[in-house]
């Protein structure tokens, strides 16, 4: 599980606005094996996150290249999932690699094959001097990608902009962080690591409640309700905050757990000028 909170303004008014300001949560068991975000071995232009599960090495959740190409990924709740579906974070890394294919191509072909995964969200964006380009698509909603507008968006574990209790309560709290334009780079960043930080519960909700029947006890709901999740063995262990200045510098921080602790932590951040 996931869930991705971002502001798309293709073109800021003001110098010092963003063209993009992303935070994201991944959520997933603690002992999952997987490589905190770096530019990879292989491929210098491309900085992710990877999954070191057997059989899904190499997928990603969220990454971005110094091309401008972006992706990000939500599973979709549901109460069974198939374990002999694709892995879905391929759908990731194979669009950050392919250099040659558009987002909203890429979408279109992966919208043909929705039926080999288990329900996801799919964000592919391109930032370039001369466009910014934002695209969704879920494979249990519309059969045809969205165009996203200019505007502030909140993707959890359902379609986007599903109206769950978490999604609306921390849309709200990134909201009225990323309108604070007095707010440093650095400022920014921490507000809104404390956004993706909230471990209040926001249950009842009987509309995640009844997407996730069947699959999760009472007592996981409850915990799955919270911008922060924590339970005894899974949750939230990696923060990420995108941020693309209106002269294409990006910032990429990420915070992950370490050694399956939820009392460790380390932080990373990288800086770099978008190849126009």
């Amino acid at each position: 599980m996931c869930i991705i909170f971002f502001k798309f303004d293709p073109r800021p008014a003001s110098k010092n606005a963003y063209r993009l300001i992303l935070a994201a949560n991944r959520d997933e068991f603690y002992n999952r094996p997987s490589k905190a975000a770096d530019f990879w071995a292989n491929n210098t232009e491309i900085l992710s996150g990877l999954d070191l599960e057997y059989g899904k090495e190499g997928g990603s959740w969220l990454g971005i290249t110094k091309r401008g190409k972006l992706a990000a990924i939500t599973n979709y709740l549901e109460g069974r999932a198939n374990p002999e579906a694709q892995g879905r974070g391929f759908l990731v890394s194979n669009y950050l690699a392919d250099r040659d294919v558009d987002s909203q191509s890429y979408l279109r072909k992966v919208s043909a094959e929705g039926q080999l995964y288990n329900g996801f969200n799919l964000i592919t964006a391109e930032f370039k001097a001369k466009e910014d380009i934002m695209c969704y698509y879920g494979n249990r909603g519309s059969p045809k990608p969205l165009h996203l507008k200019p505007g502030i968006y909140g993707l959890s574990n359902s379609l986007l902009e599903t109206p769950w209790r978490k999604l609306q309560r921390g849309k709200r709290l990134f909201t009225s962080v990323v309108g604070n334009q007095s707010l440093s780079c650095d400022g920014l960043v921490h507000e809104l690591l404390a956004v993706l930080n909230d471990e209040e519960q926001n249950s009842p909700d009987p509309v995640q409640e009844s997407q996730g029947q069947g699959g999760y006890s009472k007592s996981m709901l409850q915990a799955l309700s919270a911008v922060c999740v924590r339970s005894p063995h899974y949750g939230t262990r990696t923060n990420t905050i995108i941020l693309i200045d209106a002269a294409g510098n990006v910032t990429f921080t990420e915070r992950t757990m370490l050694n399956c602790d939820t009392t460790q932590w380390s932080s990373n951040s990288f800086q770099f000028q978008l190849q126009e």
